[in-house]
């Protein structure tokens, strides 16, 4: 399989590596690695919290879950690019900051609103916004500034932590939320969500390393000239294009797939808020093994074949979900598989994904085109929102269901067919 540097980069590997990458010490790491977590837990704590407060106690239909979806997933595909280009030019550490204590403010204000009964839809679809607005900043950039803290042989296992303690906010976050809505309030599982948000506020503080601007971007008043800079890399990088093809595809049938997953589980399956929370929590402990296979399976099978297969067999077992039928045990225990499969799945391709464009992409540019990415892929996921609340209404869910288990493998064929099947085991 060619490396990296032959799948048509504009920018060598080698020049990567040339680049001189801060010196920081382990505590710098490690708040880094600690606030990342809280903030994925809150996350995720909020990503069930409020379907299943919208669903359980505001009893909105398919399409009305599909809209406040992809009111929440907007900001990715209007703010990306240009977040992309703003952190370029940032302290990575003071964006994060400043994205926490945002979140915090709104979730608590969301929270005090809830216990008052004004959070009705309207509130609802201002607080995702808002939310997902600030989510976009903070991932953008934990995603750069992990660039700036360790050096370029070291991001595989930096990728590898990062997303194994993301794998643990995974584990705990849909459980919590889902318990939290069923067994006391909405509200009560909203405050949460703030409370999570200022830890990871008071742990990114804690960074000491004063980061330092590039100088040619403190020079450059025109964003929009940034931003076009990051697109052209991408698309002048088959291998980056290839990660952005198949992270549309992915983000827009698993969007839809979501929308109506988060309706069929409580209304097909009967499932109660507790139970599905569950369900989606057993995502968490296969992206631990899988965070953990990612430091591993690269270098010994060759990123290309580890993307692809694993992407396969990831998205593939969808298609077991519409075949359930009632709450049995036997049916939690698929549920369980299924998501813990795909967590495993998830987690490897993301690691050795993440890895690939990182090692692909100069210092400057990281933040660009992270966001490029993003905006390729999650730009999507709106519309794939949209589409999977209209079909679950007109099709009903279990028939949705299957057709979007279908689509989703759609993502791991274009990578099939892309330089990424053909990367090797080593990057450099």
């Amino acid at each position: 399989m060619a490396p990296l540097s032959c799948a048509g980069s504009r920018v060598s590997l080698s020049a990567t590596q040339r680049v001189p990458v801060p010196s920081t010490s382990n505590n710098d790491f490690r708040w880094l690695w600690l606030g990342q977590t809280v903030s994925q837990l809150g996350e995720q704590s909020s990503l069930v919290v409020l379907p299943l407060f919208a669903v359980l106690t505001l009893d909105v239909g398919a399409g009305q879950l599909g809209v406040l979806r992809a009111v929440e997933q907007a900001p990715i595909l209007l703010l990306s690019l240009l977040v992309g280009a703003w952190v370029d030019r940032w302290r990575t550490r003071t964006v994060m900051v400043v994205a926490d204590v945002g979140r915090t403010l709104v979730l608590g204000a969301a929270a005090v609103a809830g216990s008052l009964n004004w959070l009705g839809l309207p509130a609802l679809f201002v607080l995702v916004f808002v939310a997902g607005v600030l989510s976009v900043f903070f991932d953008v950039a934990y995603q750069s500034s992990l660039v700036r803290l360790v050096t370029s042989d070291q991001l595989v296992r930096g990728n590898s932590v990062l997303e194994g303690s993301r794998s643990a906010a995974q584990i705990g976050g849909p459980a919590l939320g889902g318990a939290l809505v069923t067994l006391l309030s909405a509200p009560v599982a909203v405050a949460s969500s703030a409370l999570l948000f200022a830890l990871s506020f008071l742990s990114v503080r804690r960074i000491r390393r004063t980061e330092s601007v590039p100088e040619h971007l403190e020079r450059s008043p025109r964003v929009w000239r940034q931003v076009h800079e990051g697109l052209r890399f991408v698309a002048g990088d088959s291998s980056l294009r290839a990660v952005c093809f198949a992270a549309a595809a992915f983000q827009f049938f698993f969007a839809a797939t979501m929308t109506v997953y988060l309706l069929f589980l409580p209304r097909e399956l009967h499932l109660s808020g507790t139970a599905v929370g569950l369900a989606l929590a057993a995502t968490g402990p296969g992206a631990l093994v899988g965070a953990l296979l990612a430091a591993r399976l690269p270098g010994r099978f060759g990123y290309g074949r580890v993307i692809v297969l694993t992407a396969a067999l990831g998205d593939g077992v969808f298609a077991c979900v519409p075949a359930l039928h009632g709450s049995s045990a036997t049916t939690m225990a698929v549920l369980l598989a299924v998501n813990f499969v795909f967590g495993i799945a998830g987690q490897l391709v993301s690691v050795a994904v993440m890895a690939v464009r990182q090692a692909a992409t100069p210092h400057g540019l990281q933040g660009r085109v992270a966001a490029t990415i993003t905006f390729a892929g999650m730009g999507l996921a709106p519309l794939g929102s949209l589409f999977g609340g209209f079909l679950g209404q007109e099709w009903g869910l279990r028939t949705a269901l299957l057709v979007m288990a279908v689509g989703i493998l759609l993502s791991p064929a274009l990578m099939a067919l892309s330089p990424l099947a053909r990367l090797g085991r080593d990057l450099g």
